[in-house]
């Protein structure tokens, strides 16, 4: 499982609730903008069988964005959620991802589904890292996708609500704690009802993009993985333009 040692990273609670994010130490960062990456990967019972080919996915994104030009102004963090929220690792240059770490890290898991807290404790980790970083003088922006097959279950299972996650969303740039936020939320096996409502929580939450996955097949975990490496790298090349990168199609 990936790790990052104690002397290059610092932890710290995330507002309004009871976990807490780490990141790198900025002091120990070399390159003067980042893109904070983060994947919220949904581990709650129902995705047991899709979770080897969703690790295959996440090392598929680690692969690429290790050799975009750009690798060594982007970080990545990696969060799962079933009824509680797991930091696989907190935010870590691409450079010092290995993809072999990833092996078995989806092991965990089998609960149900805290989806809203599992996206505004990753909203809120960009935020109050990216201002850190902001107020160092880095040019900073985000980019956060959040992985599920199902909705909020049970009902009020999570203490954040998606007004809260949409409120986050939004003050990140009004407060100027970031230059820009994209957000995906990203339905596996997403047909019928859970499609619809699915769309209708991307709403709620204010979400920038839906991405519907109707057969959550290996080819398609393996095409999730390549669109979210090149979602990753779009914004991070938006950087400086004061601005989101453009949706992408999957």
């Amino acid at each position: 499982m990936p790790k990052l040692t104690d002397s290059t990273t610092v932890s710290q609670m995330i507002g309004g609730t009871n976990y807490s994010f780490s990141g790198a130490s900025i002091n120990s960062l070399g390159a003067s903008e980042y893109t904070l990456g983060v994947v919220v990967l949904d581990v709650s019972g129902s995705t047991a069988q899709m979770r080897p080919d969703m690790e295959k996915a996440l090392q598929a994104i680690v692969a690429a964005c290790r050799k975009n030009p750009r690798a060594d102004n982007m970080m990545l963090r990696v969060v799962t959620f079933d009824n509680k929220v797991v930091e696989i690792h907190g935010f870590k240059p691409l450079p010092d991802c290995s993809e072999a770490d990833y092996a078995g890290c989806l092991g965990h898991g089998g609960g149900s589904t805290a989806l809203y807290d599992g996206c505004y404790t990753s909203v809120q980790s960009v935020l109050q890292y990216g201002e850190q970083l902001s107020k160092q003088d880095f040019d900073v922006n985000a980019a956060i996708f959040v992985i599920t097959d199902g909705e909020e279950y049970p009902k009020g299972n999570s203490t954040a609500t998606p007004k809260m996650v949409k409120d986050a969303l939004e003050s990140g740039v009004r407060e100027e704690k970031l230059e820009s936020i994209v957000s995906v939320l990203v339905g596996l096996n997403a047909n019928g009802a859970l499609d619809r409502t699915l769309d209708a929580v991307k709403t709620a939450c204010g979400f920038s993009q839906y991405v519907a996955i109707s057969d959550a097949t290996p080819q398609k975990l393996a095409q999730l993985g390549a669109f979210v490496s090149r979602s990753i790298s779009s914004q991070s090349q938006a950087l400086g333009t004061g601005g989101p990168s453009q949706s992408l199609i999957f």
